[in-house]
């Protein structure tokens, strides 16, 4: 597939993720879509979901290989799907991207930016901060 045909297949992917359009995004997923594919503002169709509350999507992205840590880079889109979606209080999909191997200790921006607990708690999402909570193991120390 030529290059601008991803770019498009990558915007029409983040929209129909962050539009609940599950059958949209089934279709562009089979038609060879990149599940983490930014769009042409960096925003990754994984964090469009996620803080759209879009369940389904989520599911569905992750299973076509979206990395649940991949951070999107968008104009207020910026960091993981998991801490958007724990900034909103979005617990179902809080669940699934755990399930999915979402590491909840990761911070955003680089590292120097709220973890996902921390976007809960700032909410206040308590049914999220929980779902966190429960999730974080201790960190080994070197």
């Amino acid at each position: 597939m030529n290059r601008r045909k991803q770019k498009k297949m990558a915007d029409k992917l983040v929209w129909a993720a962050m539009s609940h359009d599950t059958k949209q995004v089934g279709a562009l997923l089979r038609a060879g879509a990149d599940p983490d594919a930014p769009d042409v503002d960096g925003e990754t169709p994984l964090y469009a979901a996620a803080v759209q509350g879009a369940t389904d999507n989520v599911r569905r992205l992750l299973a076509a290989g979206a990395s649940p840590d991949a951070p999107s880079a968008g104009p207020g889109s910026e960091g993981t799907a998991l801490c958007a979606a724990a900034c909103w209080g979005e617990t179902e999909v809080v669940r699934e991207l755990l399930a999915g191997g979402a590491d909840p200790h990761l911070r955003e921006d680089n590292g120097a930016g709220k973890t996902p607990l921390e976007w809960a708690e700032a909410g206040p999402h308590e049914e999220t901060a929980a779902l966190l909570r429960a999730a974080i193991r201790p960190v080994a120390v070197p």
